[in-house]
């Protein structure tokens, strides 16, 4: 129904205009924007809100009998936040520490009243902070007190051990923002085999670049994380390439709205479940699982390892981003092929056979 103005000139009606102003397009786009939005709330307020402690890898250095019982009053704390285990002497926990195998160790003094807590820091403040806690509870359970020693310590201009977090985010959010920028120039359409491997192979010089870049930034330029620079700077490329790759891929197979999905990938789970504010003892169990198989989580280890553990555990890190990067590659190519052996569709009005 229209209405008409004074000169006789038909006028579109309100819901006209509702659906001009919002075509059903933006309609479906604007739904999952929000959709997203309050997934992201979701995920991260049930990741960061109620952090405790689950099954927290512990050494228990102390003579036999007094080991074993130690390990088990430790076992036996409710809500299992610990998961202790005795080893056989300081050197061990202090080796165990830096391979990144347990998070700590108490080491029992059995000619005195005094014990000793390894912790590091460098693997995240608010997990040294929590051992300290349940430690401190049972020591005066014990009538016994400790020293904290932190034998792998976050940098001083590393405030709370978060930069190797902030840096990895920095580094996935470059990867799918340039990956989107070159699926949004060229608008809607998906891209042939050509132009995809055209896409792939600036998304590696863009992560070499941009890995340089984060590696500068955080090392010589503002001194806020130690480590190898040229592992830094490997760590970053294959981040950004993993990611822009991985979103590549999604948009082959969904079009503009594979950049949904790689938000969701990496920013809506991959973000909270990184270990970055909460290392991974402190998350709930579904984002503790899913963290490290998604690229922020896999970089966040990295690159802490790199930082403050000598590069140790490293391996099962670097290959959950190379299956991304391999992932991406191959998604994006083989969609890429299929849909250039599709016969093209006549345009419309011409004859079939032409």
């Amino acid at each position: 129904m229209t209405q008409t103005t004074g000169d006789d000139t038909p006028r579109p009606s309100f819901l006209a205009e509702v659906k001009d102003a919002v075509t059903p397009r933006a309609t479906v786009l604007v739904t999952g924007t929000v959709a997203l939005a309050l997934l992201f709330i979701a995920s991260y307020v049930g990741a960061l809100h109620d952090p405790k402690p689950k099954s927290v890898p512990l050494g228990v250095v102390a003579p036999e009998v007094a080991a074993q019982q130690t390990v088990t009053r430790l076992e036996n704390l409710p809500g299992d936040p610990l998961n202790p285990r005795a080893l056989p002497d300081a050197a061990t926990a202090r080796e165990q520490i830096q391979n990144r195998e347990i998070d700590g160790a108490l080491l029992i003094d059995p000619a005195g009243t005094t014990d000793t807590l390894l912790v590091a820091t460098g693997g995240g403040r608010a997990l040294a902070a929590t051992l300290e806690t349940l430690v401190a509870t049972l020591e005066r359970s014990e009538a016994r007190t400790f020293r904290t020693i932190d034998v792998a310590p976050a940098d001083q201009q590393d405030a709370n051990g978060l930069t190797s977090f902030y840096v990895t985010v920095g580094w996935c959010v470059g990867g799918y923002l340039c990956a989107s920028i070159m699926t949004i120039s060229s608008g809607s359409g998906r891209p042939t085999l050509r132009r995809s491997v055209i896409r792939l192979i600036v998304m590696a010089l863009v992560a070499v670049i941009a890995g340089l870049g984060g590696a500068l930034i955080i090392g010589p330029i503002l001194g806020a994380l130690p480590g190898n620079m040229a592992a830094l700077w490997g760590t970053g490329a294959l981040i950004v390439f993993a990611v822009g790759a991985a979103t590549l891929a999604c948009q082959a197979l969904f079009g503009l709205a594979g950049i949904g999905l790689a938000i969701l990938l990496v920013v809506i789970l991959g973000n909270p479940s990184a270990g970055g504010a909460l290392p991974p003892p402190l998350l709930p169990p579904f984002w503790r699982d899913i963290g490290p198989a998604l690229p922020p989580g896999a970089g966040t280890w990295a690159t802490r390892s790199i930082a403050y553990f000598d590069g140790n555990d490293t391996t099962d890190s670097l290959l959950v981003l190379s299956a991304w990067a391999g992932a991406g590659i191959a998604i994006t190519l083989a969609a890429a092929s299929m849909r250039g052996r599709q016969p093209a569709r006549p345009a419309a009005g011409a004859p079939a056979g032409t």
